[in-house]
């Protein structure tokens, strides 16, 4: 018997004849099929349309089971055609209409008007064309659905096995990301205890050191007079014997510092200093007293040029005062590490200073010998202004306290090579200022003063004949070093707002270009000190 799968379409006959005219034919179709040996079948569309596609050359249809390619030239599979085609036609079924999906008592299933073709063309063995089960045309039954699937329950179960362990799989990634993110939580914890342990280590070993050289310095120190960096601490109103209560504890070096001024409630030192280099930069930097010993740079604003003077404020210590080459004088925050008052200057400014009977006023000595007063809180202008004597540039300044002063009256001590001249300002009677006798000593290249005690002591050099004292007032930024001259350092007591007595003079090693620092110092139990340097001996 021919395999029903397996057929050749070879007429056009429609699929929408009525069953009598199907019945009529049936009885022709049986005689050509016992003369001829094989099943014709009815053609479905897609062959008619291949045929006048191949102007009537006939086609073969093969069975679902082998590979061919269709009109467009993909391959035929049978895993993709199960439960959508008629085996006999090819075709899709349908849910409605004559092609309607339905199936035989066997359980193979074809469209309704290819098995009922069938089943006629059968004649009185009727069987299913796939397992050649007997059967009738009223055993055929319709089915209701769209599409028909087999399941194979192997696979079935192997796909619930894998959806199970993808679940799994997924809890337990999402476990793990958890355990990864709770990690790195941890991990940033242990890194910023690391942190914090560095630095307490590093802060360890500085105090370690610290102790080792204050252990090492002690017995050098017993028996010797100490010192303070390289300059000698005579006692004032005594003989200059280098006694004092400075041990050196700690170095640190800067490089290219200039100035320098302490908070000592703060514990910061803030210096002026200029960066290595050609032209290089003059900036500011605060550095820490306390290990490990932090700086900063703070830059300055714009056309300062190189700072001449600097001064912490006495009652607040969170501000600074600076005079600048640049006609600057600028305020600085040290909380925020910025300006926040700078004001124009007629002439480069030589040196400042904080009012010590109020924060409000500033002071600053101009290179033309001028003296000028502020007031913070009065921006647009200054408060008064005064020509010096001279035109000398004002190297020193100091405010005096006043309270041997009249109400209202602030007085400031200037210096320059000229002399030193007491200023006072404010009040309604017009005051000249007090030039401190000093005698015959050269010219005053130095300027010491202790609030506390109002002592004061001024250096000298000898004084060359010269129209242009100029040439002898260098400031800080002279590539001249100069050398050891004998000059001499003068010991003056101011009593009352504007009296002064010399206590004492005595010879002293000054540099013959540079104008040297100097300082009085007030210490309890040790009495005033004056700290300056010896320019022969280089202490």
């Amino acid at each position: 018997m021919p395999n029903p799968s397996d057929y050749i379409a070879l007429g056009s006959q429609s699929e929408e004849e009525t069953e009598p005219e199907l019945e009529e034919d049936s009885e022709e179709t049986e005689e050509e099929q016992q003369e001829e040996g094989f099943i014709p079948v009815m053609e479905s569309p897609r062959v008619l349309a291949e045929k006048e596609s191949k102007n009537g050359e006939a086609t073969v249809c093969s069975n679902a089971g082998e590979s061919g390619e269709n009109s467009q030239g993909n391959e035929w599979n049978r895993g993709d055609i199960d439960g959508l085609f008629c085996p006999i036609c090819m075709e899709a079924w349908t849910t409605t209409g004559d092609h309607h999906v339905c199936c035989l008592p066997c359980g193979h299933i074809f469209g309704f008007s290819c098995i009922r073709k069938w089943l006629q063309q059968q004649g009185t063995t009727k069987k299913c064309p796939q397992c050649n089960r007997k059967c009738t045309l009223k055993d055929v039954r319709k089915l209701f659905a769209s599409r028909v699937v087999a399941i194979d329950g192997e696979s079935q179960k192997r796909i619930q096995s894998l959806e199970a362990k993808c679940i799994s799989l997924d809890k337990k990634n999402a476990a793990l990301i958890k355990k990864e993110a709770e990690w790195k939580k941890k991990e940033a914890e242990w890194k910023k205890r690391e942190a914090l342990l560095q630095r307490e280590l590093h802060q360890l070993k500085e105090k370690t050191i610290y102790l080792e050289h204050l252990l090492d310095v002690k017995p050098r120190t017993l028996g010797h007079p100490p010192s303070m960096g390289g300059y000698c601490v005579p006692s004032l109103g005594s003989e200059f014997n280098g006694q004092g209560p400075f041990i050196l504890q700690k170095e640190l070096g800067v490089d290219g510092a200039r100035l320098f001024d302490i908070d000592a409630s703060s514990k910061i030192i803030l210096m002026t200093r200029r960066l290595q280099g050609l032209g290089g930069m003059h900036v500011l930097t605060k550095m820490s007293l306390v290990a490990p010993y932090t700086r900063q740079d703070i830059s300055l604003p714009t056309g300062s040029k190189a700072v001449r003077d600097l001064h912490i404020c006495p009652s607040d210590g969170s501000l600074s005062l600076f005079a600048s080459l640049g006609k600057k004088l600028s305020v600085l925050s040290t909380k925020i590490n910025n300006f926040i008052l700078a004001y124009d200057l007629p002439a480069p400014a030589w040196s400042c200073s904080w009012d010590l009977n109020g924060s409000h006023q500033i002071y600053a000595g101009l290179q033309n010998g001028s003296l000028v007063v502020f007031d913070m809180r009065q921006t647009a202008r200054p408060l008064e202004f005064v020509n010096g004597l001279t035109s000398n540039p004002v190297h020193t300044i100091y405010s005096l306290h006043n309270s041997t002063l009249p109400s209202g009256v602030t007085a400031v001590l200037s210096a320059s090579s000229a002399g030193i001249c007491q200023w006072n300002f404010g009040g309604s009677e017009e005051r000249q200022p007090v030039v401190l006798e000093t005698g015959n000593q050269g010219a005053c290249i130095s300027l010491a003063y202790c609030p506390s005690s109002d002592d004061i002591i001024a250096s000298f050099r000898p004084r060359i004949d010269n129209s242009n004292e100029m040439a002898y007032s260098q400031h800080l930024l002279t590539p001249a070093i100069g050398q050891g001259v004998q000059g001499s350092h003068v010991h003056l007591k101011r009593f009352g707002s504007n009296c002064y007595q010399k206590l004492a003079v005595t010879c002293a090693n000054v540099n013959d270009v540079r104008l040297p620092r100097s300082a009085v110092m007030n210490i309890e139990s040790h009495g005033c000190l004056f700290a300056s340097g010896d320019e022969l001996t280089g202490f």
